[in-house]
């Protein structure tokens, strides 16, 4: 499995809390080879993990993210990394 790991700054929190339920989570989670993910935020920065099950899958959503960063947000960095465990 691999692991896609999102870091962002939240610009806008109302633009980007819809961007987040009507457009983020339904791309994610119908993604090819989608395991699960998560969407966190503190303060006005967000941290997001999806869970894939091959590297390619994984590839694939880091470059369909950057090309489809929404409103109210601003991608700060994006990163794929192989899961070594989990509980």
């Amino acid at each position: 499995m691999h692991a896609v790991v999102v870091k962002l700054t939240i610009n806008d929190a109302e633009a980007a809390e819809r961007a987040l339920r009507e457009q983020l989570v339904p791309r994610v989670s119908h993604a090819p080879g989608f395991v699960t993910g998560y969407w966190t935020s503190k303060d006005d920065t967000g941290l997001s993990i999806f869970i894939f099950d091959t590297e390619e899958a994984a590839n694939l959503m880091s470059e369909q993210a950057k090309l489809g960063v929404p409103d109210g947000v601003t991608l700060e960095d994006i990163e794929v990394r192989e899961v070594v465990a989990h509980a």
